[in-house]
């Protein structure tokens, strides 16, 4: 008999979600995590980032409280006070992620490394154990860019840049995907000059007219932007030379260019365990091909066909997979058409679905529907009218994709990835009833926008005349 159902390297999010549900159905788990429980997202991640972005926002909220009436006085950041309310922010959340809170559960947690040693053998800090199953969430680290110099320069990774004793004076940031962009809104926030190097255009993964609209209120806010930016080499400094010999230095040097699978160490070949430079290869639930046992979850998972996604709420839904799979031997698979994702900016970026650029590289037949946050009674109400919400739709009248550029999108995206996922035609959308004024009326704006042709169209005018007529 195996000494556990389940064991569970990497007490992230991902294997923090698989080893809730195993234990509370009664399994016997092993969750094993050789550094901090929560991983990288409490520590230095989601959760660090956006207790710095609301420090950044509430600064901005307050320089701009004059045209309200209202007059706050002279504006000071105490760098000190920033970093104990994001030690605050960890320290509140840390407990649903603790090992107390899972050896509560039933699990048994173990403080340690682990190595396979054979296809069915696990050996932690030198205790061998053997499971059932094995769940690989053990997550990943910065991924560094290939630059001239970077090795011989001092540089911060999401995973050094929360304990900064100071404010930096003048931030350089390679990487204008999501996390480049937040730390460059928050920092410009708390009064640092910011200077962003892009190597194509910023938030590449999102719709091309959001992210430059995005990219624009960034350059008000102070951030300097260089996008297709040719980098010829990093020096100490720092300094970033573009090609050309344009020298751009700063204080500070933040790399934000993406994510790497933290493989090293893990014994992997032992165990017959199949993997990519992006992690460990699986089917689409989550199942390597070449260890029956073996499953992974989270950022270090390679899915065939599909790849790594690298945000916590994945991580998450991995878990309810492997679940389904494993425990009730459900043929559950991923779909990651209606996955949402969000740059927490201030416009926040959601997008779910297909963008403008996917679905016409399909070769999609399309309509292009739009609402301005210009027109929407809340946002003038909060004079926050930046904003633009952009709907894909089919032929058919069905919802292909959604993205939002607006304050706090990622809260209004959800009802869009439903729709998309379940098919709803338009015509059914336009019967919501939403709650009066809020920015979610600008999505339904679009929607009506498509059918006004048709409603008011000279067939149906004459309709209702006629029909108005009868008795």
């Amino acid at each position: 008999m195996p000494d556990f159902d389940f064991a569970i390297i990497g007490a992230g999010a991902a294997g923090l979600s698989v080893a809730a549900v195993t234990a509370q159905l009664g399994l016997r788990v092993a969750l094993i995590e050789q550094s901090r429980m929560g991983g990288e997202c409490l520590h230095t991640g989601c959760v660090p980032s956006k207790a710095l972005l609301a420090a950044a926002h509430t600064a901005a909220a307050l320089a701009d409280a004059p045209r309200f009436g209202i007059h706050p006085g002279a504006l000071a950041v105490d760098w000190h006070g920033v970093q104990r309310h994001l030690s605050d922010v960890i320290a509140a959340i840390a407990p649903m992620d603790s090992a107390e809170r899972f050896q509560a559960m039933g699990a048994e947690v173990l403080r340690g490394h682990a190595r396979f040693t054979a296809k069915d053998r696990l050996s932690v800090d030198g205790r061998v154990l053997a499971a059932r199953y094995y769940v690989i969430a053990a997550g990943s680290h910065p991924a560094l860019p290939a630059l001239v110099g970077l090795e011989s320069a001092s540089f911060l990774t999401n995973e050094t840049v929360f304990s900064l004793t100071e404010r930096p004076e003048h931030l350089l940031i390679i990487g204008g995907g999501a996390a480049g962009l937040e730390m460059a809104q928050a920092f410009a926030g708390l009064g640092s000059k910011v200077t962003l190097f892009e190597a194509g255009r910023v938030a590449p993964r999102e719709d091309a007219e959001l992210a430059q609209a995005l990219a624009r209120v960034l350059a008000r806010q102070g951030v300097y932007l260089i996008e297709h930016a040719d980098i010829a080499r990093v020096m100490p400094g720092p300094c970033v030379e573009l090609s050309g010999g344009i020298r751009i230095a700063g204080s500070h040097l933040l790399i934000a260019t993406g994510r790497a699978p933290n493989l090293d160490g893990l014994g992997l070949d032992l165990a017959s365990i199949a993997t990519s430079p992006r992690g460990i290869v699986t089917d689409l639930g989550l199942r390597s091909p070449t260890n029956r046992r073996v499953f992974a979850a989270g950022d270090i998972a390679d899915p065939v066909g599909l790849g790594p996604r690298w945000f916590t709420h994945v991580g998450n839904y991995h878990a309810g997979i492997i679940v389904r799979r494993a425990v009730f031997h459900l043929p559950a698979r991923l779909d990651y058409r209606t996955l949402p994702r969000v740059i927490f900016t201030d416009p926040e970026l959601a997008q779910v679905g297909m963008t403008e650029e996917e679905a016409r590289a399909q070769g999609q037949k399309i309509q292009i529907l739009h609402a301005n946050l210009s027109e929407n009674d809340r946002a003038v109400t909060e004079g926050d009218r930046e904003g633009l919400v952009k709907l894909v739709v089919s032929p058919r009248g069905r919802l292909l994709g959604a993205g939002i550029l607006a304050r706090n999108a990622g809260e209004m995206i959800g009802l869009w990835g439903l729709a998309i996922s379940e098919g709803i035609p338009l015509a059914r959308l336009a019967q919501m009833i939403l709650p009066y004024p809020t920015r979610q009326e600008a999505a339904k704006r679009a929607v009506l926008s498509a059918l006004a042709p048709r409603l008011f169209s000279p067939a149906v005018r004459r309709l209702a005349r006629w029909l108005t007529r009868l008795p």
